[in-house]
Formats: structure tokens, C-alpha cells, sequence
């Protein structure tokens, strides 16, 4: 392998020849081998960097025109194009598990930057730290840079993957209206429920957790960026933590702001906290639906087999036949890692130490991808599952009328003990609630038959 060799304030280092970064992202590469090639830093924060990295050139050609000149500019803006396209993604080799403040991967950004700016330019150009990270901190970069990804997460990923099952459930409504089954309560027998109104109840949870993300997007929108080091600013030129946010709105097309207290944006992570909660909350209801899901379909001749389910690949290496509700076990599979990454993120939400969290790469490590596994998973749910269930009337209609507690229907005419005597002696002699009530006497079979209407019980 050819190298070249960069320096920075601790002396020389080798890189390789063929890559943009510098000896502040070799220094990391060679110090951290942590999950290397597994767990890089999400590339989410790599487009971010970008974002925030040609915002920030920008709000300095604005105030401090004489140091980001418009040359600068004009190279600068290019080469961040390119991160923001993923143009550049192998030059950003750096895993999660560096310093907590995410110095190296901001550092990591400046170089790629300076030295692909610089090759644009055709000239030296640029620095990294003194024209890339002007008026900016790594302890105000990675926040900000989290604040972008999680926005885009959220907003571009997760909620249009939620309103796409949401649009099937209501389609499922509608197909299946009409449709009565026995309702469960503590997995026992219930009262009767329409099947839409089942569905019903999964399309709504989805549609709260929509409105509980977006909930959450409005603190998420608030950058760090403009409180340097400690919160204070020192460096930054008066204003530039507007003309940032104003950038980096621009750039995105999105709504963001400046953070209206610095020495908050650096040491809490209560936003991300609270945004984790919304997703934590999405992974619960997921686990919900789908255990509903392979539940009512299981079988098929000795479950409850309500409902079939699309069957998309074999079950078993050793059962012929058999088909599993495998779209069902990946999402709560990954509700079960989104419920351990929201303990993962607690915890290191608490961890902001005076002036600085230095718990960040962690952070939103977790939380992208609980975003990212979240939105792949209902997709998928939604395309191989969801949207091919279909009610398996003959089975609803068996278990409703094989249901004691129909019995329910009767306790305005018997009351309720002599409703619970009937039920009791049913199941005991295994008899239809019509012949224990009418042998118990509290009923003539005409009168059973006048008052016991199951499709009126709902």
C-alpha cells in the first residue's frame, strides 16, 4: 500500500495515499480497533457532518468573509456535496467506540473536507481545523450533527413507514367490516368483536405514536452548533450560531434552530431521550400487532387459525409443510433491540459530566439504529405480511359460537350468577350455552333464541 505522509500537533503519521483523511483520523483508526468493520459510525452522521460542515462555511463567508473567502466557499460547498451524496463514504472509516465526544469523527470530517476541497481547488487551499472547523467545536459539531440524523430518521424514515401500515390496516377495515369474532381477554374467551374493530385498534396505536414522534421532531430541531467548546461561543463570530441554523435549514430543506441555551445543547440529551421514548413506544405497540398477528394465524389446524397470513418461504429443515410467521419474529425481534438500545440511551443521556457529554457516539449510535431497524421492519412486515391477512371466516364464526363467554348476552334476563351457572355447567358437560340454560331452567328456547343475537354484542 502507497502513503503519504500528514502531520498534525503531535508530529507525522502515514496514510494511506489514496484516502482523504488525515493523521487526526489515522491517530483514531490505528488507537480505536473496536468493532471495527461492524460498527462504524452510522453514515447517517457522515451526511450530517457534511450538512452542517458547508452550513457552517457559509455562515462564516457571511461574517467573517475575509477568512472564508468566497473561493473557499465555492471549494468547501463541493466537497461537502459529495459527503452529503455519499460520494466519499470509504474515507469515513471511523467506529463508534472512540472518545465520547466525538472529536475524531468531527476531525475526520475537516480532513476529508480540506484535503478533497483542496484537490477540487487544485491548490493548498484549505485547512482542516482552521478553515473547516472555523468557529466550530467538536463538542458543538457532533451534537448538532446527532440533532440532523435523528431529524432525518425520524422524519424521512420511520413516520413514512408507519403511515404505510397504517394505510393497509384501513384498507383491511374496510375489507373485512362486518366480520364478528369472539373477542380475548387475558388470552381467555371474550366478548364478541368486529374484526375491523380488532384492526382498529392496531391502526390507532400506530396513529399515536405518529403524533408522539412528531412531538418529539420540534425539540430535536434545536443545534448545538455555535456554543464551541463549553457553551460559550469563544471563537465563534457573533451571530454565527443563527446564520448556521438558517444554513443548515436551507441546505436541508428542513426546520432547525440554534439551541436557545448552549450550555444545555453540550451536556444534555434530553431531546434524543425523549424522541428514543416515541420509538420505544412505536417497538411496544410492533410487538403487540405482530404477536396478535401470528397468534390469530397460528395453526393451521390446531391454533386459533382466525386469520392466514402470506406464506413466503419454507418453515422447517425437517418438517415438510410447515410455514412460520416469520415476518411476525423479525419485528419483535427488533422491538426487543430497540427496547434494550432505549436502556443504552438512558443511561448515557445521564452521563453529561459539567460542561460536555462524552457518552455521544453511543448515543446515537443506538438511536439510529433503532430508527433504521424500525422503519426496514415495518416495511417489510407491511409488504410480506400485513397487507396479504386475510379473515378465515369459517374458523371466526366456529370459535364465536363455541364461546361460553356469550353467556354475557344473558345476564340482563338471568342475572349474572345464574349467567355464570350456565356458563359453568356448559363447560363442565360440554354442552352449547342454549341447552344448559334452558336445562337450568332460566330460559325457554324461545326466549334464548329472542335474546341470545352474538352479532348484536358488538
Amino acid at each position: 500500500m502507497d502513503f503519504r505522509i500528514e502531520h498534525d500537533s503531535m508530529g507525522e503519521v502515514k496514510v494511506p495515499a489514496d484516502k482523504y483523511w488525515g493523521a487526526q483520523t489515522q491517530r483514531s483508526k490505528d488507537n480505536f480497533k473496536i468493532g471495527a468493520g461492524l460498527e462504524t459510525m452510522p453514515r447517517e452522521i457522515t451526511i450530517a457532518f457534511g450538512i452542517l460542515k458547508k452550513a457552517a462555511a457559509i455562515a462564516n463567508n457571511a461574517l467573517v468573509p475575509e477568512k472564508m473567502t468566497d473561493e473557499k466557499l465555492g471549494a468547501v460547498s463541493k466537497a461537502c456535496d459529495e459527503v452529503i451524496e455519499g460520494k466519499l463514504f470509504e474515507h469515513f472509516p471511523l467506529v463508534v467506540w472512540q472518545t465520547g465526544s466525538g472529536t475524531q469523527s468531527n476531525m475526520n470530517a475537516n480532513e476529508v473536507i480540506a484535503n478533497r476541497a483542496n484537490e477540487i481547488a487544485g491548490k493548498k487551499l484549505l485547512h482542516p481545523n482552521d478553515d473547516i472547523n472555523m468557529s466550530q467545536s467538536s463538542n458543538d459539531t457532533f451534537p448538532a450533527a446527532m440533532s440532523i440524523a435523528a431529524v432525518y430518521a425520524v422524519e424521512d424514515k420511520v413516520i413514512p413507514a408507519v403511515n404505510r401500515l397504517i394505510d393497509t390496516f384501513k384498507k383491511l377495515e374496510e375489507v373485512h367490516e362486518g366480520i364478528v369474532k369472539s373477542g380475548r381477554t387475558h388470552l381467555q374467551d371474550a366478548t364478541p368483536v368486529k374484526f375491523s374493530q380488532e384492526i382498529s385498534g392496531w391502526r390507532t396505536s400506530l396513529e399515536k405514536d405518529v403524533k408522539l414522534l412528531e412531538n418529539a421532531l420540534s425539540e430535536l430541531r434545536e443545534l448545538a452548533l455555535g456554543g464551541t467548546a463549553v457553551g460559550t461561543g469563544l471563537n465563534a463570530p457573533e451571530g454565527f450560531d443563527r446564520a448556521v441554523a438558517k444554513a443548515v435549514s436551507e441546505i436541508t430543506g428542513k426546520t432547525f434552530i440554534t439551541a436557545p441555551n448552549k450550555f444545555h445543547a453540550l451536556t444534555s440529551k434530553d431531546e434524543l431521550v425523549f424522541a428514543h421514548g416515541a420509538l420505544k413506544a412505536l417497538a411496544a405497540d410492533m410487538m403487540k400487532i405482530a404477536n396478535d398477528v401470528r397468534w390469530l394465524a397460528s395453526g393451521p389446524r390446531l391454533g386459533l387459525g382466525e386469520i392466514t397470513i402470506p406464506e413466503n418461504e419454507p418453515g422447517s429443515s425437517i418438517m415438510p409443510g410447515k410455514v412460520n410467521p416469520t415476518q411476525c419474529e423479525a419485528v419483535t425481534m427488533v422491538a426487543v433491540q430497540v427496547m434494550g438500545n432505549d436502556a443504552a440511551i438512558g443511561i448515557a443521556a445521564s452521563q453529561g459530566n459539567f460542561e460536555l457529554n462524552v457518552f455521544m457516539p453511543v448515543l446515537i449510535y443506538n438511536f439510529i439504529q433503532s430508527a433504521r431497524l424500525l422503519s426496514d421492519a415495518i416495511v417489510s412486515f407491511n409488504d410480506n405480511c400485513a397487507a396479504g391477512i386475510k379473515a378465515n371466516r369459517d374458523k371466526m364464526h366456529e370459535n364465536l359460537y363455541n364461546s361460553l363467554m356469550l353467556v354475557t348476552a344473558l345476564n340482563p334476563y338471568i342475572g349474572y350468577e345464574n349467567a355464570a351457572k350456565t356458563a359453568k355447567k356448559a363447560y363442565s358437560e360440554n354442552l352449547s350455552l342454549k341447552e344448559a340454560c334452558v336445562s337450568l331452567g332460566f330460559l325457554s328456547e324461545e326466549e334464548f333464541a329472542r335474546v341470545f343475537k352474538p352479532e348484536e354484542m358488538v
